[in-house]
């Protein structure tokens, strides 16, 4: 098999929140299809030189600062690439195709109704997710409390995890609370250990590990679905049966499982770079982990009691 091509990729924001993608020329690979700004790997360059020098070509702008978004590879028929992706922080300069290439400004939620290359499916995913992931427990605590104080701060993914409750407890729960997060623009997910989990009105499905791994392909007609991972083969099965994104844990050692040794962040980067999924960090993460997390390639950070410590 060849060596990958590697490729970077700068996914672009305005003001107004709109995602920068150009139309690929008809004579070209992948000829027709939208695409986001970037280009190969010269010999000799970083990754972020490229990049910038990839920008400064394609668009015209000049890249002041950067950070990873995902890290994936795929396999077309004539070619295998890897993908680098950074969302770019900071620019100067006006967005504009230089290459008399078709452009557009999109917000994020339109993009899927335009048509990009297969391996854009995750780099799409990994656009629209935002860099927090809470996970609402019902071990200790008001539930309708503890979801309105992650609304407060602007969470808008939240993963109901409601174990403990029964059929009637949870429906009763959450069919007050799926249409308060609808209001608040935020996207509710419901653990799969929870009683009834597919019966219940919601934007998706969270998998534990074990209901992870006795899946063999993905449930239709779910707007989304993530998975609770471990180890490499965890991961390997969440990409298998094609999850729109899972959390990584232990990242950190916990309170709640001492006895676990932690991954940390070096194994942490070195697994998710070989899986095409966006990845959130879960383990003993305060919110001021994120910026360690997303260095390290990963999408964010989750956590349950994450949201509702003191930041020091």
């Amino acid at each position: 098999m060849k060596a990958p091509i590697s490729i970077v990729i700068g996914i672009v924001k305005n003001s107004a929140g709109g995602i920068f993608i150009t139309r690929r020329h008809n004579t070209l690979h992948q000829g027709g299809l939208w695409e986001f700004a970037g280009g190969k790997v010269e010999h000799g360059e970083t990754l972020e030189i490229a990049l910038a020098r990839e920008l400064r070509e394609e668009i015209g702008i000049e890249m002041i600062a950067a950070k990873p978004l995902i890290c994936l590879s795929h396999e077309y028929s004539d070619c295998v690439v890897k993908l680098h992706v950074f969302s770019i922080v900071e620019y100067e300069g006006e967005a504009q195709s230089r290459l008399n290439q078709e452009w557009a400004w999109v917000k994020t939620d339109n993009l899927e109704n335009y048509a990009f290359p297969a391996a854009n499916k995750a780099i799409l995913t990994a656009c629209r997710l935002p860099p927090y992931y809470a996970i609402l427990n019902d071990d200790t605590g008001d539930l309708w409390l503890k979801l309105n104080a992650l609304l407060a701060q602007g969470v808008t993914l939240i993963q109901a995890r409601l174990k403990n409750l029964t059929a009637a407890q949870a429906r009763e729960f959450l069919a007050l609370a799926y249409p308060l997060c609808q209001s608040k623009g935020a996207w509710l997910l419901v653990n799969s250990g929870t009683a009834n989990t597919f019966d219940i009105p919601s934007d998706g499905i969270h998998l534990t590990s074990g209901d992870l791994l006795a899946l063999n392909s993905r449930p239709e007609n779910l707007r989304w679905l993530a998975a609770s991972c471990h180890n490499r083969a965890e991961l390997e099965h969440a990409e298998k049966i094609g999850v729109d994104f899972a959390v990584l844990a232990p990242i950190m050692k916990t309170t709640t499982h001492p006895e676990t040794i932690p991954l940390g962040w070096a194994v942490f980067n070195e697994w998710i770079n070989e899986c095409n999924v966006p990845i959130y960090a879960l383990g003993g993460m305060k919110k001021t982990d994120l910026k360690t997390a997303q260095f390290h390639g990963g999408q964010g950070i989750a956590g349950i009691q994450t949201f509702f410590e003191t930041q020091k």
